[in-house]
């Protein structure tokens, strides 16, 4: 199986995955009411070890590598899960089931009833650059004292790194969900595969997404999942062994730290010219347009857009030869907000 995360998006030669899609697959796709802790430890320990995405995660990474070394975890976490974690194209299987998706504790235990054959092959299409290390050996042989290892240490890092975060990523989730629920009530499903535009592209009844190898993968009704995650890095990531139930990992909008503080604050959450320029964008703009009613140059209107897109509060899409910009449903939320708390406010009387 091959999956593109982190930097793995951009490796030279990099192909284009094409997910089939039947009627059926349509009825049975859904996106999934809270994160995988399972896949959001495997991505976690890539952003661990990463050097991109130090502006959302830097603070994130000095606690954690702290708390490591004080707890004395450092070492399980080096010699069992790094080495299953490579940032590349390829990662075992295994390290996430389907079984995530009901709970940490249901996911290792189908991580530890993997059979002794899966744990040879897949282990063994792993690079170690300076051999097989003896734990990744014995792992590969079905040892049953290292498996428990293995799950002891996923357990002790999921409650370092992931579970004093876990309320906040819910919380992040289950806004991205509520904006898909809307894409889709809306619009159907074709909608909600729309609204992954630009991480991936629906032509129906085919989605596209980068991917390492140029492949084709037929659901044959079997549906697809789309699981939100905190640290999957910009690009989603898909599992494509026609033997696992079809996934796809994809990074969730990201929410401002305050959506609640809309209102006055708005400005102060994203600064004056970008909270003008997400206000201007409501019923689509393009950045030329942008600039004119902004007063501001092309050149710092697709900036500021940018960054906006970055948030998950706009889309952009090129249209001839211009790119228009579009506010997602979290965008039209923040900005509906704005206009609420300041109506309410106008109709207080001061003091």
């Amino acid at each position: 199986m091959c999956r593109t995360a982190g930097r793995r998006g951009v490796v030279a030669g990099a192909g284009m995955l094409r997910v089939h899609f039947t009627g059926e697959d349509l009825v049975r796709t859904r996106v999934a009411e809270t994160p995988d802790p399972l896949w959001e430890t495997v991505l976690s320990l890539h952003m661990l070890r990463a050097r991109y995405g130090t502006a959302v995660f830097g603070e994130w990474r000095l606690r954690v590598r702290a708390e490591l070394r004080r707890t004395g975890l450092s070492e399980p976490v080096k010699e069992l899960l790094f080495p299953l974690t490579p940032d590349a194209a390829y990662f075992p299987d295994f390290m996430t089931p389907a079984e995530g998706l009901l709970g940490l504790d249901e996911g290792i235990a189908a991580v530890l009833d993997t059979p002794a054959r899966s744990l040879r092959v897949q282990i063994g299409r792993l690079r170690f650059t300076d051999g097989v290390p003896p734990a990744m050996r014995a792992l590969a042989g079905g040892d049953r004292p290292v498996l428990d290892e293995l799950g002891d240490a996923l357990r002790a890092y999921y409650a370092v790194a992931l579970e004093p975060s876990w309320p906040d990523i819910r919380e992040r989730a289950d806004v991205d969900l509520a904006a898909r629920s809307v894409e889709r009530r809306t619009g159907g499903v074709g909608a909600l595969l729309g609204g992954f535009w630009p991480m991936m592209r629906w032509r129906p009844p085919v989605l596209e997404m980068r991917h390492p190898l140029d492949r084709d993968l037929y659901l044959d009704g079997r549906g697809l999942v789309l699981v939100p995650s905190r640290f999957c890095w910009h690009r989603p990531v898909p599992i494509a062994d026609p033997g696992l139930p079809p996934t796809i990992v994809y990074p969730m909008r990201l929410m401002p730290d305050s959506v609640g503080a809309a209102g006055g604050s708005m400005t102060r959450l994203l600064g004056a010219t970008r909270a003008e320029v997400l206000r201007r964008t409501g019923g689509g703009r393009t950045t030329g347009e942008l600039a004119r009613t902004v007063g501001v140059s092309a050149a710092t209107a697709s900036c500021h857009a940018a960054v906006l897109r970055e948030a998950g509060l706009i889309t952009s899409r090129r249209s001839a030869n211009s790119m228009v910009h579009a506010l997602t449903a979290l965008g039209a939320a923040l900005v509906g907000e704005e206009r609420r708390t300041l109506t309410d406010g106008s109709h207080r009387s001061p003091g």
